[in-house]
């Protein structure tokens, strides 16, 4: 479902899949500020929030909107056939 979020593990490493306005975006799944899942994470208009220290990034460019996080997380081409998500590492 739209604003949905899920871990994932593709080719070892972790990634966080997300649904926003019916497309899908990945990212790692590592918050860059602190080690903290971003998958469990609130998304809410194409951004995720840290569930640590709430951290913002982009899902659609990775970037770190606000503090503590300064770095971004990297994120990956995501490509939809029917069921499937396919994730370019």
């Amino acid at each position: 479902a739209d604003d949905e979020t899920m871990a994932v593990v593709v080719e070892g490493r972790k990634i966080a899949l997300y649904r926003s306005e019916g497309q899908f975006f990945a990212t790692d799944n590592v918050c860059t500020h602190a080690y903290a899942l971003l998958s469990d994470g609130f998304l809410e208009e194409g951004c995720i929030e840290c569930p640590l220290h709430q951290a913002r990034f982009d899902i659609r460019t990775g970037k770190a909107l606000c503090e503590p996080a300064t770095e971004d997380v990297a994120t990956y081409p995501v490509r939809v056939d029917g069921n499937d998500v396919f994730v370019a590492i």
